[in-house]
This record gives structure tokens, C-alpha cells and sequence, in this order.
């Protein structure tokens, strides 16, 4: 596998996952600046990748000898949906204000991530049966993360206890995470799988092709709600229909105590020419109008459960455990 994020002690090199499969070659971030680009313009992309990105990028910020609160703030503005951006940053503003190493602790924030990915896939593994056929949604594997995978994770986990396992990939438009990314990954483990595009997913689920859906998530409210990339919620609707469980895996970074619902969420609208072209070849006229949000909103109760680090958890226990956890007091 290839490792999405390499840090040498002076620069940060991120993998350009806007041209894999094809090409792979990495980015090389050296300022705050280069980081928050790379953000941006989705060389890097997935929330835990993100966020461990940020990290490194509020050490060099802080380095460069920017002001910290200037640093957080262009880091935070770069991807408004993913929440663990923010948590990232508020880490390293808490190790700043504690006199902490911040390359050490943008390093522990690296390792922990890995970790935490690999207990998510232990966890979700037991939901697996051999002989499932998944189907998964945009791209939550090793690239989306440190190097291990959320969504993917669980996938990969399940492959290496020898369960007999087919996933099918959404293709993912207009980005194609899912093409360009999780099968190459899939490809990579030796998971068998084939590739779909989105909108075959309800035929596949009406056949009783489907056993069971697994994806990553950007941000779960307090109430359960998880907004992901977009055509999660509309995968959600077919499959509470078709009796078909889904399943978010997430680490609790993911999660959101200081949003309600999902309606609270600002959803990221990307640019046009991402519609209009497919990788660089143009498809339409400049002058066509689109419409083009990163992400969706799926209600809490469409979802089965949410995959952690520590459990699995109906969306409605999730910020008890959270408390129950991380301290604090609420209720479900």
C-alpha cells in the first residue's frame, strides 16, 4: 500500500491523490501555506487524512513564527464540513498553550490514527459474515486516513481473517473516490471487488445482490445525524427500503458534541469544473450551469449503527458514550 503521508522532520510529502491510480507521485508542503493549498485542492482528502495533515500543517505554521490563532483559523477555513480538521488544530493549540512539542504531538496525533483506524476494523470485522457482499461509497480507506482505513478498514480486517468477501464500489462522481481510489486499494489487498457506478447501486440492493453497506463519515452531530460524501443519504434510502444495514465507521474525532443536528451542518460546495470534466476531459460547456455540494446529510434513523474505536453504537447512544468517555455530561 502507499503511504498517503510521510513526514521527514522538515517537510510534509502527501500523496496526490488527484491522480491515482494512475500516477503516484507526492506533494511536497515545506509552510502553512503549501499545507492549506494541498487541503483545498484535495491532494489530500478524507477526514482523518485531513486532519493529521492539519497537524503538521499548525507546527509549521507556528514555526514559520506565524501567529498561532491566524494559523488555526487558515487551516480550519480550507474544508468547512469535516470536523476533524478542527479537532486536529484545537490539539495542537492545547499542546502550544501547554508548552508540548508540537512536532511530537503532530506525530502522536500520525500513530494514534492508525490505531484508532485498526480498532474500528477489528470491531466492524464481527459484523461481517464470509460470504457478504458489500458495497461502500467514496474512498475511506488507508489514503482517506494515516494508513490504515475507516470504512475500508473494517473491509480489510474482515479480508485478513480469511472471510470469503465481494465488495462493490460507487464509482463516486463527480470525483470518483470510489474508482480512483478505493479500488486501487481493494486491487492493492487482494479484496475482490468490482466497480459500479452510483446510481446501479438500487438495482444491485433490489436483486439481493447487497448484504451490507459500510462508509466513512466527515461529521456526526450530537443527535446521530452523519453528513459524509455526497449520495450517502441516498444510499441510506435503499437500503432501509431493501432491509439492506448501513453502517458508518468513524473514529470519535468524527463526532460533534457542539452540533444539534445535521441540519446544522455546513455543507461544502466545490467548483463547477468538477462536474463539467472528468479527470481533465471536458464533458460540457464552460457555460453550463451546475450544482455541485460535497456532502450529504443521512438522518440518524437511517442509520444501523456507527463503527468507533471503542464500539459499535446505536446513533442515539453514540454521545452518551461520548461522555461516558471523554467526560462531560448530556443526555442521549
Amino acid at each position: 500500500m502507499i503511504d498517503p503521508i510521510l513526514w521527514d522532520g522538515e517537510t510534509l510529502q502527501l500523496i496526490d491523490q488527484r491522480k491515482l491510480p494512475l500516477i503516484k507521485e507526492y506533494v511536497t508542503c515545506r509552510g502553512l501555506d503549501e499545507v492549506c493549498e494541498a487541503i483545498r485542492n484535495m491532494t489530500v482528502r478524507g477526514a482523518p487524512a485531513i486532519g493529521v495533515t492539519a497537524a503538521f500543517g499548525f507546527y509549521l505554521g507556528v514555526k514559520e513564527g506565524l501567529n498561532p490563532e491566524f494559523v488555526a483559523e487558515k487551516l480550519i477555513s480550507t474544508r468547512p464540513t469535516a470536523v476533524n480538521l478542527k479537532w486536529a488544530v484545537d490539539r495542537m493549540k492545547g499542546a502550544l498553550k501547554n508548552g508540548e512539542n508540537l512536532e511530537e504531538k503532530a506525530k502522536e496525533i500520525f500513530f494514534q490514527d492508525i490505531s484508532i483506524n485498526i480498532k474500528i476494523g477489528e470491531y466492524g470485522a464481527k459484523l461481517i459474515e464470509s460470504g457478504f457482499n458489500i458495497l461502500t461509497h467514496c474512498n475511506a480507506g488507508a489514503l482517506a486516513t494515516a494508513g490504515y482505513g475507516t470504512a475500508v478498514g473494517v473491509i480489510r480486517v474482515a479480508h485478513e481473517q480469511k472471510k470469503d468477501i465481494h465488495v462493490y464500489v460507487d464509482e463516486t462522481r463527480p470525483y470518483l473516490q470510489g474508482a480512483r481510489l478505493t479500488a486501487f486499494e481493494l486491487n492493492e489487498l487482494g479484496v475482490k471487488n468490482t466497480l459500479i457506478c452510483d446510481n446501479m447501486a438500487g438495482y444491485l440492493m433490489s436483486k439481493g445482490m447487497i448484504d451490507f453497506i459500510v462508509v466513512g463519515a466527515d461529521r456526526i452531530a450530537k443527535n446521530g445525524d452523519v453528513a459524509n460524501k455526497i449520495g450517502t443519504y441516498s444510499l441510506a434510502v435503499l437500503a432501509n427500503y431493501h432491509g439492506i444495514p448501513l453502517y458508518i465507521a468513524a473514529p470519535f474525532s468524527t463526532f460533534d458534541p457542539t452540533t444539534e443536528t445535521g441540519e446544522m451542518i455546513r455543507i461544502e460546495e466545490r467548483d463547477a469544473k468538477e462536474i463539467r470534466e472528468i479527470v481533465g476531459v471536458k464533458i460540457v460547456e464552460d457555460t453550463q450551469k451546475c450544482f455541485n455540494p460535497a456532502f450529504d446529510v443521512t438522518p440518524a434513523v437511517l442509520v444501523t449503527g456507527i463503527i468507533t474505536e471503542l464500539g459499535i453504537f446505536k446513533p442515539c447512544e453514540l454521545f452518551e458514550s461520548y461522555y461516558k468517555f471523554f467526560g462531560g455530561k448530556d443526555e442521549c
